[in-house]
């Protein structure tokens, strides 16, 4: 009698636990609504929206490549699998137009769609609930007066038990912190405008933080340095690994640019982030720079450099790397080719352009101010030696060829190991051939396979 009674007071404390859970999961539908008319919009409310899209990179991740803009089915991969974005189009059928502000507001700070179901945090509203109301209402002012797309999406691909979403419920119960932003009043307006923006609609956070093993921002460590798609996103602030202090004008720049000579150009998931900064408001860019530079500048300028002979040359010195004047003659310094294999090979395919010593966007970085040399790892300079950096269509910008197709997986070895000892004193890399074959074979992705009409997303 006694197991009995112990097997069913189990049971009845299993069943009270699920049931808890299941209401604490369940989130209502919000009714469907017409989309609204694009007249129905103050012109202004939705200029501000674009404006406020481009800072939160919303065309980036809401379109695929190849595909309408917003109209979604951009691939994110992820440890749990790969996620495909959403189409965020007024298309009542495919899209959000049949949401109204109240389901788009819940989605952008619950992570909640308009049916109820949770989304996965790949949409970054662990950093869109900090928006404010009149920004929430712009954005959605903007999003629906775009051109409907109809455009159905792939399918995630995702482990169990992942590819349940009630599961999100219990991830957002222990790392979703719900809250608006609240001004700092011992700052100035542009510090909190920066914090604002990097913290919220920014979501810088989720490339530049660290994620725990379920996925979450690591509490504490906040732009502590990260992963995204492939690429290390360095720390910023005072863990910095750039061998040059990033000051205020040079982040300015960067973000405006996608360059700056004492710090290399933007590539991977950066790059985009950087061309929609290029067109918002530059007041914005340049309060996320106020508030990235009050976080401290790393060690960069303590000390650290080349232990070969590029050591560079300390930021606002005119003969700086970079900052040399162009000449066609110091283009072609070539050195001799050593006996190293990666040192053969960047004599034969670096130095001409990188030891120049032109100044940006005509010249090459110098390597010892290279962050990707000086970071933990070396899959940014895996990456940039087989992707290269291509032209940016009407834009002075540097540029570099990718090697891809000329250097084996081995001489990429040989050169990245080179690289890090003579332009760094940092300690020498281990994995790096792991790291080039996963390069590779993420420069080739399967082809997603079309969504079936009516399946859920």
């Amino acid at each position: 009698m006694r197991l009995r009674r112990w097997i069913m007071g189990v049971v009845a404390a299993g069943a009270l636990l699920v049931g808890g859970f299941l209401v604490l999961a369940w989130r209502f539908p919000i009714p469907p609504v017409d989309p609204p008319a694009a007249s129905g919009f103050e012109p202004a409310l939705v200029r501000r929206g674009q404006e406020l899209a481009l800072l939160g990179d919303c065309r980036t991740c809401h379109t695929a490549k190849g595909g309408q803009e917003l109209a979604g089915g951009l691939p994110m991969p992820t440890p749990f699998g790969t996620i495909y974005s959403t189409n965020i189009t007024p298309d009542p059928a495919t899209g959000i137009g049949s949401w109204s502000e109240a389901a788009f507001a819940r989605a952008m700070r619950e992570g909640v769609n308009r049916l109820g179901q949770h989304l996965y945090p790949a949409f970054p509203y662990d950093h869109f609930t900090r928006i404010g109301d009149e920004d929430l209402r712009a954005l959605y002012a903007y999003v629906m007066t775009r051109d409907p797309v109809q455009a159905l999406v792939p399918p995630n691909r995702l482990v169990f038990p992942v590819n349940i979403r009630l599961v999100l419920a219990g991830w957002k119960l222990l790392f979703l912190d719900q809250g608006r932003f609240v001004p700092d009043p011992s700052r100035d307006a542009a510090w909190n405008r920066g914090k604002y923006l990097v913290d919220g609609l920014g979501h810088c956070g989720g490339c530049h933080t660290p994620r725990n093993l379920m996925g979450a921002e690591e509490a504490g460590r906040a732009l502590a340095g990260g992963q995204a798609e492939g690429w290390d996103a360095p720390a910023l602030g005072p863990a910095s690994p750039a061998p040059v202090p990033w000051d205020e004008a040079a982040l300015r720049q960067y973000l405006r640019q996608g360059f700056h000579p004492l710090h290399g150009s933007a590539r991977g998931p950066m790059a985009p982030v950087v061309r929609n900064l290029a067109d918002a408001p530059d007041s914005d860019v340049a309060a996320i720079a106020h508030y990235l530079a009050s976080l401290g500048s790393g060690a960069g300028g303590a000390g650290p450099g080349p232990a070969g002979p590029h050591r560079p040359v300390p930021a606002g010195d005119a003969a700086a790397p970079g900052r040399r004047a162009a000449s066609a003659g110091l283009q072609a310094a070539t050195p001799a080719a050593p006996d190293q294999p990666g040192a053969a090979l960047y004599a034969a395919a670096c130095a001409s352009c990188h030891e120049s010593g032109r100044e940006l966007p005509l010249g090459a970085v110098d390597l010892g101010l290279s962050t990707a040399l000086a970071g933990p790892g070396p899959a940014n300079l895996v990456n940039l030696v087989l992707e290269g950096v291509p032209a940016e269509s009407g834009q002075a910008a540097p540029v570099m060829p990718g090697f891809a197709g000329m250097l084996s997986d081995a001489q990429l070895v040989d050169l990245a190991g080179y690289l890090r000892g003579a332009f760094t004193d940092k300690p020498a890399w281990t994995g790096i051939e792991a790291v080039v074959r996963t390069a590779r074979a993420a420069a080739r992705p399967a082809m997603p396979t079309a969504h079936p009409a009516g399946a859920p997303r």
